[in-house]
């Protein structure tokens, strides 16, 4: 199965995405800082033969508006809602990866009459801290634009699935190979979560939650011992061998946790 691009604009701000169909309850996939909604692909076409499979490409990033004024986490939030409206989502499950699962577990809290479930990857309600700003964007900084190649950018991207599926998301122009992002606005996409925890949010959170941490990932095993203090059913799981890019590093373990947490659901 394949997918077809969906448009929604919201306030002016043009939002793509991934739309892989699909016969049952809807699914919709958000990625991280800095990602497009390709890395999961391989998630969404394995899923979208049971579930309604959407991927979106959030403001600021891959085929949506790239420079939008509003980088608020609100901002992020009411662009979920407003696809789930437009493209007539009714009560989804929310899979989001680092920045991507804040947005999910931020939508959850504000609007739990619309959430079937949340799926938390390799994100937690914890805050990113007041220097991560800076070291993303110095990492950004160090990236050697343009690359000279696809292959260039997959070595310096990871290598492998993880480099493979960074790359996935650049555009070639003028001969070299560019993000489809830009980079203060993703320094400037961090500032609330620099300034603090969600763990009001968090403690919100009414649906059924599956939060997938890697083994050596960012979430500090103190975050994700209080979240499951603060919400003792929610189902957490640690996969061996991966770190921050679960959904890249081991597709077939996620896809497996995802379909065991979606057939519950439902």
């Amino acid at each position: 199965m394949t997918w077809s691009e969906r448009v929604v604009v919201r306030e002016g701000v043009r939002l793509s995405c991934r739309d892989w169909g699909g016969p049952g309850p809807a699914v919709v996939l958000l990625h991280g800082l800095a990602g497009h909604a390709g890395e999961w692909d391989a998630t969404a076409s394995r899923l979208s033969p049971d579930f309604r499979v959407v991927a979106l490409d959030q403001r600021g990033h891959g085929a949506s508006e790239r420079r939008p004024r509003d980088l608020s986490r609100a901002a992020y939030v009411a662009d979920v809602v407003t696809v789930l409206e437009e493209l007539g989502l009714s009560r989804p499950v929310l899979v989001g990866q680092s920045m991507g699962g804040n947005t999910a577990m931020l939508t959850a809290a504000a609007h739990p009459g619309l959430i079937r479930g949340l799926v938390l990857v390799e994100a937690g309600p914890g805050g990113s801290g007041p220097d991560v700003p800076a070291m993303i964007g110095g990492w950004l900084d160090s990236w050697p634009l343009p690359f000279p190649s696809r292959e260039a950018a997959v070595l310096f991207l990871g290598g492998g699935r993880v480099g493979e599926g960074w790359a996935s998301g650049l555009v070639e122009r003028d001969g070299g190979w560019w993000p489809r992002f830009d980079r203060d606005v993703m320094v400037d996409s961090l500032a609330e979560n620099a300034r603090g925890p969600f763990w009001n949010e968090w403690a919100t959170v009414g649906c059924p939650t599956l939060a997938v941490l890697g083994q050596s990932g960012i979430i500090p095993p103190r975050e994700a011992d209080d979240m499951l203090r603060r919400r003792p059913d929610t189902l957490a799981v640690s996969v061996p061998g991966t770190g921050h890019d679960v959904h890249l590093e081991q597709p077939d373990v996620l896809h497996r946790l995802l379909t065991e947490f979606l057939e519950a659901l439902t």
